[in-house]
């Protein structure tokens, strides 16, 4: 018989090394840091030989480890897949995807029908952030985020470009009695008339669309800001004031109806949206075909801002 290295602490061990601290593998896990830290021991003494160092106050994987690390993460591949051949393969598969929210609510929850038509065997469980750069924390078998912030231990595969542009209330700008304080926005000049609404987690939207647009507003602006973009979108949804808004995030409450984009033409290109996987996750074909969803779905063009 093979003389195998105990199956849980290389599963602790590879998550250990490509979360970079003890803490963070156990909350992916589920563990305390002392059950990580013994599993990592027990390894340790199988192997005769220091898998991590102490840096500062984290327990951080030598070179070695982190060679080993990956050399077991493509073994736990290749035990996925052979399970997956010979498992059953009517049998219900869950893929668990953190998401920010507004992407969440608009972008991707609205087309989970389609993927679950082509894949009835497979739930997408999808949980949120409230920023769009928040820590991979916690379990999961996909994140979505924006770039372009470094992942070293996730594969990283773009998908979604997106932009901002101007966006309204339509009744505002039709002028209804919704709008009646407000003045008409036919030109750029127009701007000084309406609130702007902004978002502190995205504090540079309005400075670069105004730059895009090539106007300097007049002092006394009325200005609003919210903490997330969600609830800014709500209350450019309900007339309040203007706003920046990213496509094609937002495409389809344009045609809705519940949005309008007084000047599509002026945008301002942000950064795409990644899907990321860690090395160590469950390679599944569900997952591959997940992904595989996101960058077909992500390569059809914004219904709204011309390109």
């Amino acid at each position: 018989m093979r003389r195998l290295p105990p199956l849980h602490a290389l599963q602790v061990f590879e998550v250990a090394a490509r979360a970079g601290s003890y803490a963070q593998a156990g909350l992916e896990l589920g563990l305390t840091h002392g059950a990580v830290s013994r599993q990592v021991a027990a390894l340790e003494a199988w192997l005769g030989q220091r898998l991590f160092v102490r840096v500062g106050r984290r327990m951080v994987a030598t070179p070695a480890a982190r060679v080993f690390a990956e050399e077991v993460s493509l073994s736990f591949d290749r035990l996925t897949a052979a399970a997956e051949a010979c498992g059953r393969p009517q049998a219900p598969r869950v893929l668990r995807v953190s998401a920010p929210a507004t992407f969440a609510m608009r972008w991707l929850i609205p087309r989970l029908d389609d993927f679950h038509a082509a894949r009835p065997d497979t739930e997408v469980r999808v949980t949120t952030t409230t920023t769009l750069q928040d820590a991979l924390r916690g379990g999961f078998d996909l994140a979505v985020r924006r770039g372009p912030d470094p992942w070293p231990q996730h594969r990283a595969v773009p998908f979604l470009t997106e932009a901002d542009t101007l966006v309204a209330s339509p009744a505002l700008l039709w002028n209804k009695p919704l709008a009646t304080r407000n003045k008409p926005l036919a030109t750029l000049r127009d701007l000084g008339g309406h609130v702007l609404l902004g978002t502190e987690t995205r504090p540079g939207d309005w400075s670069d669309w105004l730059a895009a647009a090539g106007v300097a507003l007049p002092g006394g602006v009325r200005r609003r800001v919210f903490d997330h973009f969600f609830v800014t979108l709500q209350a450019v949804e309900d007339g309040t004031g203007l706003g920046i808004g990213p496509f094609p995030i937002l495409d389809r409450m344009v045609a809705a109806n519940r949005l309008a984009v007084p000047f599509p033409e002026i945008r301002v290109e942000r950064a795409a949206y990644f899907a990321l996987t860690p090395f160590d996750a469950d390679k599944s074909p569900a997952l591959t075909a997940f992904i595989d969803w996101l960058v077909a779905e992500g390569g059809r063009p914004s219904l709204t801002i011309p390109r």
